[in-house]
């Protein structure tokens, strides 16, 4: 889709001066706060009364240690070292960056509604080669201690805060959680007891017993969720309790737990004890659950049982500070597409039903591909399968790169405008990959495999409104940020049935009519850019009505059927206030 300048440049001037913003933080963490300009603008908080329904999120996925680094004194914690292969260490990124974001409006400018972080638990301290190169667990997924923060990350206190500041604008968290694995054992990172973990054999994917009784990889040691034994603590974490001294007050809350709900003290019980403890303590308001297959899928469900519980003492302790009433929960079933309903082939003939297991969505692998096809034919399939097809009543996380799956969609951001309207337009829920927004490049030079991913967020290119192919970074985040905020204000645009209204210019409606929630949308796609377009509504919106166009902030009142906002943008984005 060829793109024009914009004519309406303030928003671009607008994210240059969050782009420079370094923020005030929010949480006062021992370090040195990193120099900068001062804040430029201040994001206000979003209408805490904007309607949202999870089927139109538009989830923003960070990793916290590559996004924004607010203090350096935490950059290398536990005795850790600069001296990883590339990309593949810790480089800085804190919750206090990320809270210091969130209260600058970055977020709102973007039109988000949730933010899914990688896991904030305590890392292994040490770093391991894992056949390339030394690498850290700076991703979140190498645990130690499942029950507080990572210090590079920050402090407890600080992820109270990130929570408090994401409500405060309207914004949800969901917490990453690994119920697979731990750490990968180091000469400091000892292995747990064996009747916590197996240490073998690595899995071959070849069915269910393969996918799921194994190690993923060699030197992750694999939870035994299936074991219904009772076991003592891991030594290791009893001395590191002990040593901290929070062992009493562990032991106490681990004793209330099982006397309150009756399970069996086996390893699944502890973990989903302490990723309820997010919920509980700090009001996360929902899961993205890691490595779903690899796990015995009602072990899942049991996790949704104690995660509900947690919320509804959060909720009950905190009845001014809840932005919904319901958990949520999505998953990374790996290879998953919306294509296969509401199973999963784990091959050998058995199949697997997650949403079933107490999902309200899974996260779509199948759009990475998908995004190849034109509008038309993207948008109504979709639309069946989620609204009368095979997944009526659930949804899908859609997304074009993630942290760990390649090839993305657009590896050297040549198509970041198409991306972006694919996405954001598609039915479902939307996940934006940090730097998605800002054409983040996902092929770095020096680095091999995943870590190509996972460069550092791209703030010195949009404060710098950086030339790349032919566009502008901050001509890229200004579309983001329009087709976001139209999501945001209309529910319509993710969880709406779609339809198309014309072929050329392309054109479309979605409604959405649940639970006493009226939303309607008309889109207009592959405008002509030399001249004003005349928008044909279909009857969508009556004579004499007034509507907006999310794109180009202009309103205009519906005559004859049709409707002109005297814009030459490609793109018109037309709802009611």
């Amino acid at each position: 889709m060829k793109l024009t300048r914009w004519t309406a440049m303030s928003l671009a001037a607008t994210t240059l001066a969050l782009a420079a913003t370094g923020g005030s933080a929010a949480a006062q963490p021992t370090g040195v706060k990193k120099k900068g300009p001062p804040p430029l603008v201040a994001g206000a908080p979003a209408k805490a009364v904007q309607p949202f329904v999870w089927e139109n999120a538009t989830v923003y996925f960070v990793l916290t240690d590559r996004f924004n680094n607010a203090f350096t004194g935490n950059d290398l914690a536990y005795g850790r070292r600069n001296d990883a292969a590339p990309l593949r260490g810790f480089m800085g990124g804190d919750l206090a960056g990320l809270i210091n974001k969130i209260n600058d409006g970055y977020f709102d400018q973007l039109g988000v509604t949730a933010i899914w972080l990688t896991p904030p638990v305590e890392q292994i301290h040490a770093g391991t080669d894992e056949g390339t190169g030394k690498s850290y667990g700076f991703h979140g997924y190498w645990a130690k201690d499942f029950t507080t923060v990572d210090a590079n990350l920050g402090t407890e206190n600080d992820f109270r805060n990130l929570v408090e500041a994401a409500h405060a604008h309207g914004i949800r968290v969901i917490l990453d959680v690994v119920m697979n694995h731990t750490g990968p054992v180091t000469p400091i990172d000892p292995v747990w007891p064996q009747d916590w973990v197996r240490t073998g054999p690595t899995c071959t994917y070849k069915d269910a017993r393969t996918t799921i009784d194994c190690t993923l990889v060699d030197n992750l040691p694999d939870i035994r969720t299936d074991s219904n034994a009772e076991v003592e603590l891991p030594p290791q974490l009893v001395e590191k309790w002990r040593r901290e001294g929070r062992y009493t007050q562990q032991m106490q809350e681990l004793d209330e737990f099982f006397a309150k709900t009756g399970y069996p003290r086996a390893p699944r019980y502890y973990l989903m004890k302490w990723h309820a403890d997010w919920i509980r303590k700090f009001g996360v308001d929902g899961f993205r659950a890691d490595t779903v297959k690899h796990v015995q899928p009602q072990v899942w469900k049991e996790l949704r049982t104690v995660a509900d519980a947690a919320y509804d003492d959060w909720k009950k302790a905190n009845p001014d500070k809840k932005l919904g009433d319901k958990f949520y929960m999505t998953a990374e079933v790996y290879n998953y597409e919306i294509a296969h309903g509401q199973t999963h082939d784990l091959g050998g003939g058995t199949v697997a039903n997650y949403y079933q297991q107490g999902f309200d969505s899974l996260i779509n692998f199948g759009l990475v591909r998908d995004a190849n096809q034109d509008y038309e034919a993207l948008f109504s399939r979709y639309s069946k399968m989620l609204h009368g097809g095979a997944l009526q009543g659930y949804s899908v996380l859609n997304y074009l790169d993630s942290h760990d799956f390649d090839p993305p969609f657009d590896a050297a951001r040549k198509r970041p405008f198409e991306s972006a309207t694919k996405l954001l337009l598609a039915p479902g829920a939307a996940q934006i990959y940090y730097g998605d927004e800002t054409a983040r490049r996902l092929d770095a030079a020096g680095a091999t495999g995943d870590a190509k991913l996972r460069s550092f967020m791209n703030w010195d290119e949009l404060a710098n409104n950086a030339q790349r192919d032919g566009y502008q970074v901050a001509d890229v985040y200004a579309h983001w940020s329009k087709l976001g905020q139209f999501r945001r204000a209309h529910v319509a645009v993710g969880a709406g049935v779609h339809q198309q209204l014309q072929a050329k210019p392309y054109i479309f409606k979605r409604t959405y009519d649940q639970n006493g929630l009226r939303d309607k949308v008309v889109v207009a796609l592959d405008l002509p850019t030399d001249k004003a377009s005349v928008i044909k509504v279909y009857g969508v919106f009556a004579n004499g009505e007034k509507v907006r166009d999310y794109y180009s902030g202009k309103t205009a009142v519906v005559r004859g059927g049709s409707v002109n906002f005297g814009t030459r943008n490609p793109i018109v984005l037309i709802g009611q206030e």
